[in-house]
């Protein structure tokens, strides 16, 4: 049964926002998507999404989110009375480089302050959540939440129980199970672009890249990570993903740290350190000058460029360097001698140095595509779709297209919104997502009879007068596999190694190898298990069960059913965050 309105959370490192449709615009125009729009009032930017900033008081209470939690806090700092509150910004990238995820994990904010990572979280989405709300009664007044399906985009080079951390944060604040989710971001950018207008390029030639048999590469661009995705289009419209999701921490992100760090370079790092923990206030206005900036920036570029910075860091600098001067500080390292100049709040650099931010992202981004078009699975793909909000820097297309001129690359209008209005588009038709690849080995440990030529002694142990080797990873799906979304994968089956036992444990693991031997292998882990009863033991040891997992979404199913009474199965929803 469709949901009257589809609800899209894009929950970003940098920026987030929400789109929605409701089920009546969708099936006549399914590209009518409403998005809010949000206003910062430091440096008068108007967005599509706002800043992923949370803001919490001194008892750990929520406060305010996005441009407004900037805001606050800045406010706070001037008076000097930041100190007790909790702020969180850039705080999801927590989820791609954190191991050993659970859901006690801590979350340190500007301060070195730390907070429940899961109660940071679910508050973000929450006011999100409610802000969505209240804008729908707004348009339509008589929506029931049952009526709603929720969707939250994740990156898909996330690992599991960072998808399941998110899913679990948006519950906790009332978003039902059944009403959720789970979107993974380069396939809502796919999505959005299929429901293009088919784009014309100089020579007025179509693009086929959406036509049934067509493969192509989708580069998802944000402010943290670059999540890439192969996909090809199958007969029936529907997508099926041809390589396992990759990516790395390469996003827009890493050229503010590049423009931060050469102003460290000049002033110190120590002056740095007290400028932006001193005057927040100024601090957030020019971080947000120079993303509406670097926006700019162009290949092109061959004049200098001018950014304003605030005139406390030029204050702090001289403050702790009595009786030099920024000119000297300058003149005084050869890389910038001549390149750049500084006067008062306007810091003029040459278009090389100023590209020069751009050089490390853009070189890995470009070096990770190259290796990924050495895989044989992805060799034939022809055209690269480029999204995200870092898609939309000139400076990044140029270097895509530069490096791979053999290829089309294609930047829809709206890149920045492709993963958001796309999610709005996976939430009313899931199932055009219909194969994707395992970026993990899954199995389960069983015992084997013992073989002296291979298995080793610390392993063995003696049942029912047997010798059996223990921890043996009986795999399901490996690496790299392509399986079916929502079908069950091969059955396998298992039986009983005691006449009296009266029921089996399948204890399941996950592996990052593709050919793991034991359970107790490196790169493995235990995610749960599976018992079924077998209160029957007139067949002695000729009894026993099948077991199959189901990939749906970001979940996976593990099904047991006993082989000589079919109507006796178990299943359980593997827990990645144990």
């Amino acid at each position: 049964m469709p949901s009257l309105l589809v609800a899209a959370i894009d929950f970003g490192t940098t920026f987030s926002g929400y789109a929605f449709s409701f089920l009546h615009d969708y099936n006549r125009d399914p590209l009518k998507i409403s998005a809010n729009t949000w206003t910062a009032g430091v440096g008068n930017l108007v967005s599509l999404k706002t800043s992923t900033c949370v803001l919490f008081d001194s008892t750990q209470k929520f406060h305010s989110f996005g441009y407004e939690a900037e805001e606050k806090y800045s406010n706070l700092a001037l008076d000097d009375q930041h100190h007790d509150w909790y702020f969180f910004k850039r705080f999801k990238m927590m989820l791609y480089s954190k191991m050993g995820l659970t859901r006690e994990t801590l979350l340190e904010d500007d301060k070195g302050k730390r907070m429940e990572a899961m109660k940071v979280f679910s508050s973000a989405i929450g006011y999100l959540k409610d802000h969505m709300l209240t804008t729908c009664k707004n348009q339509l007044t008589d929506i029931e939440q049952s009526d709603i399906m929720w969707v939250l985009t994740v990156p898909a080079i996330w690992t599991d129980s960072s998808k399941q951390f998110m899913r679990e944060a948006a519950e906790k604040v009332g978003i039902c199970a059944d009403k959720l989710m789970i979107a993974l971001e380069p396939e809502a950018a796919s999505l959005y672009c299929m429901h293009q207008p088919v784009q014309k390029d100089n020579e007025n030639f179509t693009f086929g890249v959406f036509k049934s048999g067509a493969k192509y590469m989708v580069v998802d661009a944000g402010g943290g990570t670059i999540d890439i995705t192969v996909h090809e289009v199958e007969e029936n419209g529907t997508l099926k993903e041809l390589h396992k999701a990759n990516g790395g921490d390469w996003g827009g992100t890493k050229v503010d740290a590049a423009f931060t760090s050469l102003l460290a370079d000049i002033v110190g790092n120590d002056v740095m350190e007290v400028f932006s923990s001193m005057h927040k206030y100024d601090f957030l206005e020019f971080l947000r000058e120079f993303e509406v900036k670097k926006r700019t920036i162009t290949p092109e570029l061959t004049e200098k460029v001018t950014f304003k910075v605030p005139i406390n860091l030029l204050e702090t600098f001289r403050n702790s360097n009595p009786g030099s001067d920024i000119k000297t500080a300058i003149t005084s390292k050869s890389k910038y001698k001549n390149k750049l100049t500084w006067t008062g709040d306007k810091l003029r650099m040459d278009a090389e140095i100023t590209k020069a931010l751009f050089d490390e992202s853009c070189k890995k981004i470009v070096d990770h595509l190259k290796q990924l078009f050495r895989h044989s699975s992805v060799k034939d793909v022809s055209s690269i779709l480029l999204v995200g909000g870092f898609a939309e820097s000139p400076m990044l297309q140029v270097a895509i297209k530069k490096a791979f001129k053999d290829k089309k690359v294609i930047v829809p209008q709206d890149a920045g919104l492709a993963v958001l209005k796309g999610a709005v588009l996976y939430g009313h038709e899931p199932k055009t997502i219909s194969a994707r690849v395992c970026k993990y080995t899954y199995g389960v440990r069983i015992s084997e009879k013992f073989n002296v030529a291979i298995h080793p002694l610390s392993k063995k142990f003696v049942e029912n007068d047997v010798e059996r080797c223990d921890d043996i990873f009986h795999i399901h799906v490996r690496v790299g596999q392509a399986v079916k979304v929502g079908e069950p994968q091969v059955k396998q089956n298992y039986t009983v190694i005691a006449p009296d036992q009266k029921s089996i444990t399948f204890p399941i693991f996950t592996s990052n190898k593709k050919d793991p031997t034991y359970t107790t292998d490196e790169g493995c882990t235990h995610l749960g298990k599976l018992t079924i009863d077998m209160p029957d033991i007139s067949k002695g040891i000729n009894r026993g069960a099948s077991v199959h997992m189901v990939f749906s979404g970001t979940e996976i199913v593990v099904t047991a059913v006993d082989q000589d009474n079919p109507k006796r199965s178990v299943s359980t929803t593997v827990d990645f965050l144990g």
